[in-house]
């Protein structure tokens, strides 16, 4: 899955073309996803995933859990069955694990993996061997684990990079020194073989996916807030059971097309299926803040996430200052609210976003410099983006705008096109793949 020299970039130019309207089902929650293969590799039993989101991504954790034991299968009606190893039972991988593009499988299955008696080596594609690990490498040092990286003085260092287990691991507790649930999770799940109980204080609470699942899947893991702090606890040597699972439409997913029939004139869509766990739906907070008309209907739960149909019809939105406190609940979708901003009658304000800096691009620059290079009115700050919008007025467009490998770029653009005069030109479509593969064909469908 790393990018090979043989690799070519795909480029697209995205254009006005009506407006959107009908029904449609984004793919399946990618961080759902990616943590439905990982406990139910390790439980005790066979576990079952309908809705699994199919990108790259995700198939690189189901690699991975194959690498290390798990028998993982997939039938003709796309349902998914993970017989998994029990935690514990992970075997030792005949190769290298490749991520691809996924810092969220790197990063969790480093948790997993710190608290097994086995050594694994994680390689990626150029985007994510950029991307700093050290957040994670000093809680699971600190459990025992044994990690050597590449380029140290990188954000503590970088893929590839070698990880030895210690078994028995080390139970600690571990104060977040930012907002992380990739770091959250990846103590969480090293403390599922952990002896005693192993504590992680959050300052500023991020989504509680793995939560919910872990306590899902039968850990023994408790959580309390008091003052805006969370503190979670896991006891470890746990046994997993193994579940069914139904994922729903990933929120993030469903961002791309909510800004698009937000924007673009006379569209009314639905997007069925929606996550809306609180953790995950700041973006449906900002933009309703911002005038946008997004409905709610049919809410439901399911499989203990709140899940609704939501229809978006177009709005004449107007600028914000957004709550850095939203930032964690929203933090993969600013790419596309800041297209959502250039669009809006008069100044956004976004700050405390210095965690964008540090995804599969620094998104902070990256956007700034593409809304730019298409007409919008962008002032780059320290954490945050300055964005005055054109209420309602069309974009210039241009390109090739260049997406750094990012797929949330390469999206965010692809909705900045549709409301340009010339359109716009994304320089590379294949990131896309990674975490929506149907991107492309149902924007195509929808705005008509």
């Amino acid at each position: 899955m790393s990018e090979t020299p043989t690799s070519r970039p795909t480029p697209r130019r995205f254009a006005a073309s009506g407006p959107l309207r009908g029904t449609i089902r984004v793919p399946g929650d990618k961080s759902i996803s990616h943590r439905s293969l990982m406990l139910g590799a390790l439980a005790v039993g066979r576990t079952t995933i309908r809705g699994l989101l199919e990108g790259e991504d995700v198939l690189a954790t189901a690699a991975a859990m194959r690498a290390m034991g798990a028998v993982i299968e997939r039938d003709d009606e796309g349902l998914w069955s993970v017989h998994g190893v029990g935690v514990g039972g992970l075997l030792q991988p005949r190769q290298a694990l490749d991520m691809g593009n996924s810092g969220t499988s790197t990063r969790l299955l480093m948790g997993v993996i710190a608290s097994h008696g086995i050594t694994a080596s994680f390689i990626g594609d150029a985007s994510l061997s950029g991307r700093p690990m050290g957040r994670v490498i000093e809680p699971l040092s600190q459990m025992g684990a044994d990690i050597t990286a590449s380029r140290p003085e990188i954000g503590g260092g970088t893929l590839p990079l070698m990880i030895r287990g210690c078994l028995p691991a080390v139970p600690i507790t571990y104060r977040l020194p930012v907002a992380s649930a990739q770091v959250k999770s990846a103590i969480l799940l090293a403390g599922l073989n952990t002896p005693g109980i192993t504590t992680v204080i959050e300052p500023v609470p991020t989504r509680d996916h793995s939560e919910r699942m872990l306590r899902g899947f039968g850990a023994d893991l408790t959580v309390e807030e008091a003052d805006g702090v969370r503190t979670s606890r896991i006891r470890g040597e746990a046994e997993l059971t193994a579940q069914d699972i139904e994922v729903p439409g990933d929120p993030s997913s469903a961002a791309f097309f909510i800004v698009a029939a937000l924007i673009v004139p006379g569209s009314d869509l639905i997007i069925e299926n929606v996550g809306l766990n609180p953790t995950r739906a700041g973006i449906v907070t900002v933009l309703r803040a911002m005038g946008g008309s997004i409905e709610e209907l049919n809410p439901r739960e399911v499989g203990g996430e709140p899940v609704a149909d939501l229809r978006v019809r177009h709005s004449a939105l107007k600028g914000i200052e957004v709550d850095p406190a939203l930032a964690p609940s929203m933090i993969d979708e600013f790419p596309v609210l800041f297209v959502a901003a250039s669009m809006a009658n008069g100044r956004t304000t976004t700050s405390g976003l210095e965690e964008l800096r540090v995804k599969e691009s620094d998104r902070l620059t990256a956007m700034a410099t593409a809304l730019e290079a298409i007409g919008a009115r962008v002032t780059e700050t320290e954490d945050g983006l300055l964005i005055d919008g054109t209420r309602g007025e069309q974009l210039a467009g241009g390109g090739p705008i260049t997406t750094q490998l990012d797929h949330r770029i390469a999206m965010s653009m692809a909705i900045a096109g549709l409301v340009s005069r010339d359109g716009v030109e994304v320089d590379d479509t294949r990131p896309i793949a990674t975490s929506f593969p149907t991107f492309e064909i149902m924007l195509s469908e929808r705005a008509s």
